[in-house]
This record gives C-alpha cells, structure tokens and sequence, in this order.
C-alpha cells in the first residue's frame, strides 16, 4: 500500500485576460488570444472553486468523462498547446520593450503547495508575482504532474499497470520542466519564489514519481509471488530513488525559502517504509535457508525504526501499523523458532546484511505540442 501525498495539485491562480493585455493586430492573433483566456478560465474555475457548472454539464462537456481529475487533466492538455506556442512567440520577440510590458500587465499570479505553512502550523494562501510567461508555463505544468498523479492515485486499486504509467508520465512532465522550462527562468527569479517554480524542485518531483512508480510495480510483483530476494531488492531501490530526492531537497535549500514540513516528512516516512518491507522480504529468506539469529535481528532492527517514527497524517499512521504489524508477526515466529530449535546467537548491528536495491522504472518522456501558429502584434 502506498503513502499518500496529495497537497501538490492544491494551488490557486489569478484571472488572466490575454486579449485585454496583448494587442492583436489581426483577427487571427485575438481570436488565439480569446481562445487561450477561455482555456485557461477553464483551470482557474477548478482550482478556485469558482465554476458555475452543474456536474452533469461538466460531464458532457468532457466528452461523458465523470472522474473531476481527469476533467482537469483533459483542461491543461487543452490550454498547455496554446500556451507553449504564445511563449515561444512572446520570447522570441523578446527584444520589444512593449510586449514584455504587456507581459508584465497579465500579472501572473499563483500560490504554492509546497511551500511552509504560516504560523501557529495555518496554511496561509500567498499568491506568488512573476512576470515571465515561463512562470506560467511552468506551474501549469507543475499541476499536470500533479494530476497525473492523482489520477494515479485513482485507480491504483483497480489498474496497477495504468497507475504505474501514470507515475512514469508525470515523471516524464517534471523531468521536462527541469531540463526545457525553468532553466531560463531561474536568473529572473525573486527571491520570494515558489518552489515549484524552479528546476530543482521540478527534478525532487520527478524522482518522487518514479519511486511512486516502482512502488506500484512492486505491488503487482507481491501479487504474482515473485521472488523475496527481488521484492528485496525493489523495495531498496524506492528507497534509494526517495534518498536522491531528499538529498537534493537539502542540497537546493537556497533555491527557496522553505518547503512544507509534510512534504519533507512525507520523503523521509516513505523511506523507512519501503526500507522495512525490503527487510521483511530478507528476513522471509533467512528464514528459509535457516539463518533464524540473523533474522531476528534485521527484523528487530526493522521494528525499531518502523516504531521510533510518528508518520503524522492518520492515512500515514494505518499504512505503518499494517508493517507494523507484519514485521511484528513474522519476528515472533523468527523469534519462537531460533529460541526452540536452533538456539543462533544475534549479530551485532553492523554485521547485519547490507541492503542491495534495484531500479527498474524510467520516466515517460513528455512531448511539448508544437503548435506553429504566428502571433502579430501591434508594436
């Protein structure tokens, strides 16, 4: 069962007219114009809670779709390709002091998800200015991500290979936005910035979903038996892939302010989880080939790690009593049978195995939609 974190699709937006700020020369340019207001109106209306829809009308418009995540998923995918192509646009008139103001005048504003909580632990909604088309673009494909991620999330208990493809896809949207988007977007950057705005916390994101990803895989190998020693293995590999993604998130500490306490921890609990089911799995093996002593001991080992954490959320809090419990039940048999039968003396801590881990999933790479419409302005 996986760990939950759903905070990163929570961000608001402001309005923003695209045919009030830019100047159309042809009736070509402002009907794109009018058309990427609407579009984006679309995802504005979601995210602040403001659409006037019925759910039934929502639904038609969707094409019958009735999952509210996969209407907002199918929102960006329609507003992404107009946007990208007036970025390319804009930049490349980059030069011209007017349409930069123009751009300046849309002011993009948006909150964060990520960010720290205010005091007393109150979430404190803070909208973030930046004006560069590049800021938009990038935190509307922050929320793409996130989406595919709680479609993900969706149907994980029905389709275990969708929910993994899922993962790989919004892996594929942050590995994009770390290597393409916000690269040029960090020298303009203030420093009161979201960090889903710059590409640090794009490449965090990316490695968080291809742990997520593996975890899934994981599942669907438990339920094929596959063998201990590579669930082992697997296991150790998401905590490898979780340990990347927090050592980066120390490492860039000076690209934001601070990061949510609850995205940080959700980090660390994942690890431990993982890396006392890849116990688990040794442990289930030394058993078997009777090394009882050495089992009792990861085992041990594992309980206390497993125990000495306070996960936080009450959804955290079932999933580590359920391991909680496994680890439990498999140490007292570990336990009951060296006592009686084989009498093996425990290892120290440090002689204890050491953990291999194993990746096996890679990104989806995202492919931008290469609109090749021209904007003219007046200028």
């Amino acid at each position: 069962m996986l760990l939950h974190y759903r905070d990163s699709a929570k961000i608001k937006t402001k309005k923003v007219v695209y045919e009030e700020t830019y100047y159309a020369r042809d009736s070509g340019s402002l009907e794109q114009l009018k058309e990427l207001t609407t579009r984006r109106k679309a995802i504005e209306d979601s995210l602040n809670g403001s659409s006037q829809l019925a759910p039934a009308i929502a639904r038609e418009m969707a094409g019958g779709v009735t999952s509210p995540i996969l209407q907002d998923l199918q929102k960006a995918e329609r507003y992404l390709p107009l946007l990208e192509n007036l970025v390319i646009c804009v930049e490349a008139a980059s030069h011209n002091a007017q349409i930069v103001q123009w751009t300046s005048d849309l002011k993009l504003r948006w909150t964060s998800a990520l960010s720290a909580v205010g005091p007393f632990g109150l979430a404190t909604l803070k909208y973030f200015r930046i004006d560069n088309l590049r800021f938009e673009l990038g935190m509307v494909l922050f929320l793409y991500g996130a989406l595919l991620r709680e479609r993900a999330l969706e149907v994980l208990p029905t389709d275990l290979v969708e929910a993994a493809t899922l993962f790989r896809r919004a892996a594929g949207v942050y590995c994009h936005m770390a290597q393409d988007v916000l690269p040029p977007l960090h020298t303009v950057l203030p420093a009161d910035r979201p960090p889903e705005a710059t590409a640090s916390m794009a490449s965090i994101m990316s490695i968080i979903c291809l742990a997520e990803a593996q975890a899934v895989i994981v599942q669907k190998a438990e339920e094929k038996a596959t063998s201990k020693a590579l669930l082992a293995k697997l296991h150790y590999g998401i905590v490898q892939l979780l340990e990347d993604a927090g050592n980066l998130l120390q490492m860039h500490t000076g690209d934001w302010n601070d990061v949510s306490e609850k995205f940080r921890r959700f980090i660390m609990t994942c690890s431990i989880l993982h890396e006392a089911r890849s116990q688990r799995y040794i442990a289930s093996e030394l058993k078997k080939i009777e090394k009882l002593g050495i089992a009792v001991a990861v085992l041990r080992y594992a309980m206390n790690r497993v125990q000495g954490k306070s996960p936080g959320e009450d959804a955290w809090k079932t999933v580590f009593r359920q391991e909680a419990d496994a680890l439990g039940d498999l140490l007292r048999k570990c336990e009951n049978e060296n006592e009686f039968i084989w009498h093996e003396r425990l290892p120290r801590l440090e002689d204890l195995p050491v953990l291999e881990g194993k990746k096996i999933v890679t990104p989806i790479a995202y492919q931008p939609f290469r609109l090749d419409r021209e904007f003219v302005f007046v200028t």
